[in-house]
């Protein structure tokens, strides 16, 4: 399950050593997260890294199959944490330490900065091929941090991207050594660990405020993934 841990300013969230897929008990802990670091006053940045080889596997599909009734609600679930991470009053950077797919390439997408493993794991939306369309939420989140043309290709063809071709297409922003991921990471944001919140955090609201919005409108009871 998803804990912090903080070495002065700098709040690491580690997602947990699994898949780190969206079950609604691992919602809730980082839901919790996001809330503690939110609300505490003093300079702080936030880091989210997998402990394994996946940073995350995304959406559930166990627990949609056995809980078909539950699907739009667990959707907006997600589609809050994904508008709490991209409005959060501090900075955020996602250390993508392996695979990223789906909904878990989305909450990467969420942090302000990305840097990716340089060596192994795929940051993908694999929707195209797994018959599942991206809501419109999910959609104006992607949209919001790339390029038309990189949004393009990400989320019409499924393609895997290993760490090059990820920065090459401003998919993340740096890569590093596993070894060096977090420090790296870290090293982009602690700078910005005494920004003043009530500013930063109303830029960002301003900057994704249509991408926010969209993801806060609750889903129609005959959603579907």
């Amino acid at each position: 399950m998803p804990q912090f841990t903080k070495n002065g300013p700098v709040w690491v969230l580690d997602l947990g050593s699994d898949e780190n897929r969206f079950s609604p008990r691992w919602l809730a802990e980082v839901d919790a997260a996001l809330d503690e670091i939110a609300s505490s006053s003093e300079p702080a940045v936030l880091v989210t890294v997998g402990s394994d080889k996946f940073y995350s596997n995304g959406l559930d599909l166990e627990w949609v199959t056995a809980n078909p009734g539950e699907l739009a609600p667990y959707v907006d679930r997600i589609h809050a944490m994904f508008a709490k991470v991209l409005t959060l009053p501090v900075a955020t950077v996602a250390a993508v330490n392996g695979h990223s797919f789906g909904g878990g390439a989305m909450l990467a997408m969420a942090h302000d900065f990305r840097v990716m493993r340089d060596d192994r794991g795929y940051f993908c939306f694999p929707e195209v091929d797994i018959l599942i369309p991206f809501t419109e939420g999910m959609a104006a989140l992607i949209q919001a941090k790339l390029t038309p043309q990189a949004a393009i290709e990400s989320m019409t063809t499924g393609r895997r991207y290993g760490a090059t071709d990820a920065q090459a297409r401003g998919i993340v922003d740096a890569t590093a050594p596993l070894e060096s991921l977090v420090e790296t990471a870290a090293g982009l944001v602690a700078p910005l660990a005494g920004k003043d919140r009530t500013t930063l955090g109303r830029i960002k609201q301003v900057m994704f405020a249509d991408a926010a919005a969209t993801l806060l409108t609750p889903q129609r009871a005959d959603v579907s993934i």
